[in-house]
């Protein structure tokens, strides 16, 4: 047991160590370092597919991963979905395996295959042990060459994306995002969000098989490979798996040209307790000079937890818990928007707010000390974005998509960091355009009109 003495010279000892260490600087923290990558060794099949394989890391795993051009921008008006109820049915079986037998391939290699859709790409993938990478390139050539498409999967499977509709119809935030989307797109494909349950319910194998043959093909998908494996073993197993893919038809995604004029548009809610913000406005996208200074205005106004706005209302006033601010992108298509979950009583306050923060920075350009510390955030998470072999490809499937020049990935570090409290205002200012911001609010119409009001025309 602590005698009386003891207690008292620790707590001393305790509270004289603390008085020093408060009077201690954190050291100071180490300059960001360059993403380094390995160069990735690139060919390109006859057919047109394009392949490039990224030796990384030392875990003996490896990461295969198709990207076709066949996403939700390739439907048409009445097919919102169709892309990835088709992607979904592509994972339930070929014309050589079942779908269960597809699975027990993946895991005896020690992992899954996985099909994705997103906006752009429908991606084929599978992390594996290295030893198995030619053999999952193989199963993903199988998936995606041969799709059985069982009609005796449809009905559960587009039951399952009823329900997963009905549940995304109902959160706030997917309400905001579907308006702010059809206004800012309008009748293209970016501006339609969700079909509405009918039309699910109308898709048929006819429909799938139709948007396979129109989508699917070699000439429009790439093939990335990271991780450990035998480059030999790999690219003669891909030229073996994927050689007699048909090219297919070429892309014929139009860019879109979207609009956005200063108003209010309200999405009632009655008795909502809180509101929902979405605003924002078109910006370039990643193929334009000015994206990547941009990307650092657009983490200093609102897109890490110290950002500005963050810093306003949610630190300073406490309207929100985590509000945030991002540069969304897609094929030839940017805009920067604003989101916050603001308890209902202060929804004007809280656009006040948003606006006065771009507003400030419009105005005068942020410290050395401020803009540095962004700089620092945004380097070091790039690095550690893509630190892994989902990450590689990913930001490898960016600068493809966009046409991004080779050295995107080496210099995007010193691209930061050349920014200058100038450029953030110059930019601030030539972009982040509020008299132009489409503003959404989701919230009790009856509650929070008349706040809303002062910041811009009432939509009808």
């Amino acid at each position: 047991m602590k005698t009386r003495e003891t207690v008292v010279a620790l707590a001393l000892l305790l509270s004289a160590g603390g008085a020093l260490a408060q009077k201690q600087a954190p050291p100071a923290p180490a300059a960001p370092k360059d993403f380094q990558l390995p160069a990735p060794v690139e060919f390109k099949l006859e057919n047109g597919l394009e392949v490039s394989l990224v030796p990384y890391g030392t875990v003996p795993k490896v990461r295969v991963e198709l990207a076709i051009l066949a996403g939700n921008a390739y439907e048409g008006v009445k097919q919102t979905w169709l892309a990835d109820l088709t992607g979904d049915l592509m994972r339930e079986g070929t014309t050589t395996k079942t779908a269960s037998q597809i699975s027990e391939a993946a895991a005896r290699m020690g992992g899954s295959l996985d099909v994705n859709v997103s906006v752009n790409a429908a991606e084929i993938s599978g992390d594996v042990l290295s030893e198995f990478g030619p053999e999952m390139a193989r199963l993903v050539a199988d998936v995606v060459r041969n799709p059985k498409f069982p009609e005796s999967e449809l009905s559960r499977l587009k039951a399952d994306s009823t329900r997963e509709l009905s549940i995304i119809k109902s959160q706030p935030q997917q309400m905001a995002l579907e308006k702010f989307r059809g206004l800012l797109y309008a009748d293209h494909p970016y501006g339609r969000i969700f079909p509405t349950p009918e039309m699910i319910q109308g898709f048929t194998i006819a429909d799938v098989r139709n948007f396979y043959d129109a989508n699917y093909g070699a000439g429009r998908a790439h093939l990335y490979v990271a991780g450990r494996f035998d480059r030999t073993a790999m690219e003669a197993a891909i030229r073996e798996a994927f050689g007699g893919w048909q090219a297919g038809k070429p892309s014929a995604l139009v860019a879109p040209k979207p609009k956005s004029a200063r108003a209010v548009h309200l999405v009632d809610r009655p008795g909502a307790v809180q509101s929902t913000i979405l605003l924002g406005m078109p910006v370039p996208d990643p193929s334009n000079p000015d994206f990547v200074p941009l990307s650092v205005v657009n983490t200093l106004l609102g897109g890490y937890f110290s950002s500005r706005i963050t810093a306003n209302i949610r630190e300073a006033k406490g309207y929100t818990y985590s509000p945030s601010s991002q540069l969304s992108i897609r094929y030839r298509d940017a805009y920067w928007a604003e989101a916050a979950d603001v308890t209902t009583n202060v929804t004007g306050p809280s656009l006040k707010e948003i606006f006065y923060e771009i507003d400030r920075l419009q105005a005068e350009p942020p410290s050395a000390a401020e803009l540095k510390a962004t700089q620092n955030y945004m380097a070091g998470v790039f690095v550690l974005q893509n630190s892994s072999r989902s990450g590689i490809i990913n930001v490898l499937e960016l600068v493809d998509l966009h046409g991004l020049p080779a050295d995107y990935l080496k210099t995007y570090v010193q691209r930061v960091n050349a920014v200058t409290p100038q450029d953030v205002q110059r930019l601030a200012k030539k972009y982040i355009d509020d008299e132009k911001a489409t503003i959404v609010v989701v919230g009790d119409r009856k509650v929070i009109e008349e706040q809303v009001k002062p910041y811009g025309t009432i939509a009808p």
